[in-house]
C-alpha cells in the first residue's frame, strides 16, 4: 500500500485509511513471507482472486512522504542457480487495477525479516500508475516511489542482478481495493531461478512398530502431487499396502521433502523396497516444475525390530570441556533424561561430577544428550562415561520405548597449555642476540612466534638480534591440537652506552659548572674531563670552578662511559665558554659593516639578567629594535632596511640572578658606517 500526499483528496485519504483498518490479517498460504509460493522459473502463475488483507507496514529505500505496507500481498520465494539478469511482469486481471512490488535478499535469514531489516531489499516499483508492472530492460533505475496516477510514473524497474546461490522473496502487492487477480511470469533475464536438481527418493526410515515408513526425498516437492492414501507407493512385502500419507509441512506451506506412510500391516524382519509410481492423481510426486520422480523407482531399506539401544559415541571433548555429549543411534525420549544428570558418571584420571543433563529436543525427541560438568576437566587421560539408572529409577527410554541398558563408552582429554616463555641475552656493545625458548609441556607441538609484528617463526626455540636499546613486543601462541594459549610480552634492550650530558654552554668566571648525566646503557666506569682545570671518576661530579683569564676562555667538557665487561664505550664533547667578565653594559658604538667585528648591539656580558627588555629608539622616537634574550642582537636593520649613522637611544631593564636586584639603565650608542 502506498498513500500520496496530495491536498485536495484529503478526503479520499482519510477514507483510504480507514478501510485499511478495516482489512483483515493475512492468513491464507502464500500471504506471508513463510510462507511463500515456491517459483519455477518457466511456470506462469496465476492468481484469480487476492483476500484483502494487511498486516506490516514496509521500508521502501529513498521513498519518503508515503506509507507503505504488504497490501493484499502474495508472495514468492526462489533460488538463484546461475548467477543474471532477473526478468518478470505481473499482468492485472484488470489492466486498471494498480499492482507493485519489491523484492529481497534473505539469504541465511528468517524470511520475516523483510519486515525488519533495511538492508535487504533489492530492488521495487510502487508506481501509481496501473496496467503491468515488473523488472524489464526498460525500467527506470532505481525504485519508483508512491505517485500520483496522474503522473503517469514508469511501472517498471530494471532488471536486478540475482547472485548465485543466494534465496529471494518477491513480494506482490494490490494497492487497489478489490480481489481482481493477476498473472506473474518470468522471463527476459539470464538469471537462472529454475532448480535444475530432479525430483528422487532419498531414504525410508521404518518406525519402531514397522507399521509406519518415513520417506525422505532429495528436494521439495508439491504437496499436491501426494495423495492421502499414499496412492503413488508400495512395498515389497506380501500382502501389505500402503493405506495413508501425511506431512506437517503441507500446513504451513506448498512443498515438502519428508512424510510419513502407514501401512496395512507391521513388516516382517528383513530387507524391502519403496517403489513409487503414479497415484490416483496420475502423477506420482512433482517437483514446482512438475517434474516427477520417475515411475518404478525404488529405495531399499531394513527393518529389525526394535532391540535397547546402547551410545554409540561420544563428542570431541576439546580442551578443558565443561560440556560432554553422548550420542545414539536413535532418538532418545526427552522427558526419560533426568535433570540432575543422575543417568550418568565419569571416571578418570581426575574427579568429574556432573551436575545437569539435557537434550536438544525436538518434539520431545533427540539424539544426544549433553552433561553438564561442575567444573572443566584440565587433566588429561582416558575418561569412563557409564550410563546407569538415575534417580527417577530407569536409564533412558529410546523412541521405541526401550530402556537402554547399563554400559560404558570412553573418550579422552587432553591437558591445558601454557604460552609462557623464556629467553636468554647475549649483550653486545649495538646488538644483542636473544633466544626464546618454551618448554613444550603438556604435549605442545606447535608454536608461532611474532616478533614486532613482523616475523612469524615455528620453531620451539628462535634466536633473533634485537637493538641494544630497544623495546620489543613478542608474543607466542601455541597449541597441542586441541588447546592453545597465547602470551605476549616487552623485551626491553637498554644495554647499550650512550653519553649524554647537559650542561650550561656560558658561564661567567668564577661561577661553579654543574653538569647533569643523562646517559643511558649498563656503565661500570665513568671518565670526565674539564679542560685542563679538573677531572672526575664520578658517575655524577661534583661542581667545577673555573678561574678568571680576563680574557673569554673556551674548555672542552668531555665524558667517557665505558662497560668493561662487555669491552663497550661511548664518549660525548661539549664546549663550555667562560666570560672574561659578567659586567652587562651596553657599548657607546657599533659598526654594521659585516666584518666580523663590533657588527651588532646588545647588551653584553648580560649572562645573570633575569626577565631581561632592552629597547633601542631612532632619533624621532621610533622604536627599531625589541629584545628579551641578549644573546638576541641588533644588526642596524628595520626590517631589512639598512638604517643610517647617528645616535640611537636605548633602554635597559633586567632583576639581577645573583642580588635579585632590579635595574634599569639608559644611554646611547651612535651607529657609525
Amino acid at each position: 500500500m502506498k498513500a500520496v500526499r496530495i491536498p485536495f483528496i484529503l478526503f479520499l485519504l482519510v477514507f483510504s485509511f480507514t478501510v485499511q483498518l478495516s482489512h483483515a490479517q493475512c492468513t491464507e498460504l502464500g500471504q506471508n513471507p513463510s510462507t511463500a509460493f515456491p517459483v519455477c522459473g518457466t511456470s506462469i502463475f496465476q492468481q484469480t482472486t487476492v483476500p484483502l488483507c494487511s498486516s506490516h507496514s514496509l521500508y521502501v529505500p529513498n521513498c519518503a512522504g508515503a506509507a507503505y505496507e504488504n497490501r493484499n500481498p502474495y508472495w514468492y520465494k526462489f533460488t538463484c542457480y546461475t548467477s543474471g539478469t532477473l526478468g518478470f511482469v505481473i499482468t492485472p486481471n484488470t489492466l486498471a487495477d494498480d499492482y507493485d512490488w519489491q523484492l529481497y535478499d534473505i539469504t541465511g535469514l528468517n524470511p520475516d525479516e523483510v519486515y525488519t531489516n533495511r538492508n535487504i531489499v533489492v530492488t521495487g516499483n510502487w508506481s501509481g500508475s496501473s496496467g503491468p508492472t515488473g523488472a524489464s530492460a526498460s525500467g527506470v533505475g532505481f525504485i519508483q516511489c508512491a505517485s500520483d496516477p496522474a503522473q503517469n510514473f514508469n511501472t517498471f524497474a530494471q532488471m536486478p542482478t540475482l547472485t548465485a546461490g543466494h534465496e529471494y522473496l518477491l513480494l506482490v502487492s494490490h494497492f487497489t481495493n478489490t480481489q481482481s487477480g493477476y498473472s506473474l511470469s518470468f522471463g527476459g533475464g539470464t538469471a537462472v531461478i529454475t532448480d535444475p536438481t530432479e525430483p528422487h527418493l532419498s531414504k525410508v526410515i521404518p518406525d519402531c512398530d514397522g507399521q509406519t515408513l518415513t520417506v525422505i526425498l532429495n528436494k521439495k516437492v508439491r504437496c499436491n502431487s501426494l495423495t492421502a492414501a499414499g496412492t503413488e507407493f508400495s512395498v515389497t512385502a506380501a500382502g501389505n499396502t500402503v493405506v495413508s500419507a501425511t506431512t506437517a509441512q503441507c500446513s504451513s506451506g506448498f512443498d515438502l521433502d519428508t512424510l510419513t506412510l502407514r501401512l496395512s500391516a507391521p513388516l516382517p524382519p528383513g530387507d524391502f523396497k519403496l517403489v513409487i509410481g503414479d497415484g490416483t492423481d496420475g502423477n506420482s510426486l512433482a517437483d514446482v516444475c512438475g517434474r516427477t520422480i520417475p515411475v518404478g523407482e525404488e529405495v531399499s531399506f531394513r527393518y529389525d525390530p526394535p532391540m535397547p539401544i546402547y551410545a554409540d559415541s561420544i563428542g570431541t571433548a576439546g580442551c578443558a570441556p565443561d560440556k560432554i555429549k553422548v550420542y545414539f543411534p536413535k532418538k532418545i525420549d526427552c522427558s526419560t533424561i533426568s535433570p540432575d544428570g543422575s543417568d550418568f558418571s565419569i571416571t578418570g584420571p581426575s574427579a568429574v561430577t556432573i551436575t545437569g543433563a539435557s537434550g536438544n529436543c525436538v518434539n520431545n525427541e533427540s539424539y544426544v544428550i549433553i552433561l553438564q560438568l561442575a567444573a572443566p576437566i584440565y587433566q588429561k587421560g582416558n575418561y569412563t562415561v557409564l550410563l546407569k539408572t538415575g534417580n527417577d529409577g530407569g536409564t533412558v527410554t529410546d523412541e521405541c520405548g526401550l530402556q537402554s541398558p547399563s554400559h560404558t563408552r570412553m573418550f579422552t582429554a587432553v591437558d591445558t597449555v601454557s604460552a609462557d616463555f623464556d629467553y636468554t641475552i647475549q649483550y653486545g656493545c649495538r646488538e644483542n642476540a636473544v633466544t626464546f625458548s618454551h618448554n613444550g609441556l603438556h604435549d605442545v607441538n606447535t608454536w608461532n612466534w611474532n616478533f614486532n609484528s613482523t616475523s612469524s617463526i615455528g620453531t620451539q626455540t628462535h634466536t633473533i638480534i634485537f637493538p641494544a636499546t630497544s623495546n620489543n613486543q613478542v608474543q607466542l601462541i601455541v597449541s597441542n591440537g586441541v588447546c592453545s594459549d597465547t602470551v605476549s610480552k616487552t623485551v626491553v634492550m637498554d644495554n647499550e652506552v650512550k653519553t649524554n650530558f647537559e650542561m650550561p654552554q656560558v658561564i661567567c668566571p668564577e661561577d661553579l659548572l654543574e653538569v647533569k648525566n643523562t646517559s643511558t646503557g649498563l656503565v661500570d666506569e665513568w671518565r670526565w674531563t674539564f679542560g685542563n682545570i679538573s677531572s672526575s671518576q664520578l658517575k655524577d661530579p661534583l661542581p667545577v670552578q673555573f678561574p678568571t683569564n680576563n680574557i673569554e676562555t673556551a674548555y672542552a667538557i668531555k665524558l667517557v662511559a665505558r662497560n668493561n665487561t662487555l669491552n663497550c664505550s661511548d664518549s660525548t664533547i661539549q664546549r663550555l665558554k667562560v666570560l672574561n667578565n659578567c659586567f652587562i653594559a651596553v657599548p657607546s658604538a657599533f659598526t654594521p659593516n659585516n666584518d666580523g667585528i663590533n657588527d651588532y648591539l646588545s647588551p653584553n656580558n648580560a649572562l645573570k639578567a633575569e626577565n631581561l627588555d632592552f629597547k633601542i629608539f631612532n632619533r624621532w622616537g621610533q622604536l627599531v629594535f625589541h629584545s628579551k634574550d641578549w644573546t638576541k642582537k641588533w644588526d642596524g636593520k628595520v626590517n631589512g632596511i639598512e638604517q643610517g649613522s647617528g645616535v640611537y637611544v636605548w633602554m635597559l631593564e633586567y632583576t639581577h640572578r645573583d642580588t635579585k636586584q632590579k635595574v634599569f639603565q639608559k644611554g646611547t650608542t651612535t651607529l657609525i658606517k
